[in-house]
């Protein structure tokens, strides 16, 4: 049984974290929060230590390593973003293993300080990328992979639209905060980001075309791909065949017009991460890169408008 401790635990995807703990049979020691209203612990671990200022959960953590004669052995971190690298710190400095949620940290110069901190403590962080583990992107990757050994040259056509409501309190959060969130594409878009350079290469070409509170949009040429991309939290543009039967998400991937239908198996994803990591073989600084690269060039980049190989949601923006 394996000991961990959790900072963010209010967060909206902390009850995942606590799952995957309790599902792969380890303990939570202690959780942190700045907000006080957690009562999901009761239903998974009632009897953890819980604090809402970092100086008490930090010295929480320094006695308990001082009492059982080693450290915490995970620490697991489900903040807002811009807290990400700052946390891991924490974690590794108290001889403790980081697995994070992603976005990782906002900017690869993050993934290159961080580094230096697993060689100085010799701990290691873990990123849950949690796509690469989905049976149908996995099915993907090998029908690709094995297309790509009989023509390495080909180029895939894929459209990736991601609609996704959200009210104005995601405004008024840190995740409508362009310096605490890295932006919509790191919000909602980063793990499609991974997913697709994990299984059609690197980015070679990365354009903006839109870029709004409410919309990013897209052309990536990965090595084998050429990606139209759309992403928004924006009700008014979900697809209206969506909205008639009641949902304010809409999610499509096609590969060379073909809808690769994944929009189940999600809800084991993070115990399978956990599963993963706890057996040695999870994601870790440089499977994170590509994507966080993905996401730092188009935050920092300007929209060309509509010109090129755009995608077709794009018409129905307005001037937001």
């Amino acid at each position: 049984m394996k000991n961990f401790g959790l900072i963010g635990a209010a967060g909206y995807i902390a009850p995942r974290h606590m799952k995957a703990i309790k599902d792969t049979n380890n303990n939570l020691v202690v959780a942190y929060d700045i907000y006080d209203g957690i009562g999901i612990m009761d239903s998974n671990f009632p009897e953890a230590d819980f604090f809402t200022e970092a100086e008490r959960f930090e010295d929480f953590i320094y006695k308990w390593k001082m009492d059982n004669g080693k450290p915490l052995d995970f620490i697991s971190i489900t903040t807002p973003n811009y807290l990400h690298k700052s946390h891991m710190r924490l974690a590794l400095a108290h001889g403790a293993d980081a697995i994070c949620e992603k976005p990782l940290v906002l900017n690869p110069s993050d993934i290159d300080e961080l580094k230096k901190v697993e060689e100085k403590t010799g701990k290691r962080i873990y990123n849950i990328l949690q796509l690469r583990l989905h049976d149908s992107i996995v099915a993907l990757k090998d029908k690709i992979s094995k297309e790509l050994k009989e023509n390495p040259d080909k180029v895939y056509d894929i459209d990736l639209s991601y609609l996704t409501s959200r009210g104005k309190w995601y405004f008024e959060s840190w995740k409508g905060k362009e310096e605490k969130s890295g932006g919509l594409a790191s919000n909602i878009g980063v793990h499609f980001y991974d997913m697709l350079s994990w299984i059609f290469g690197e980015v070679e070409e990365n354009i903006v075309h839109l870029k709004t509170p409410f919309v990013n949009a897209g052309f990536m040429k990965l090595k084998n791909a050429r990606v139209r991309w759309f992403l928004s939290v924006k009700y008014d543009y979900i697809p209206e065949e969506i909205k008639t039967i009641g949902q304010r998400t809409y999610r499509s991937i096609t590969v060379d017009g073909e809808e690769i239908e994944f929009s189940g198996g999600f809800t084991e994803l993070h115990t399978r991460s956990y599963e993963e990591i706890l057996k040695g073989n999870g994601f870790g600084l440089d499977e994170a890169r590509n994507s966080i690269e993905i996401v730092s060039t188009i935050r920092n980049q300007e929209p060309v408008g509509l010109v090129g190989e755009y995608h077709p949601f794009c018409s129905l923006v307005n001037s937001d």
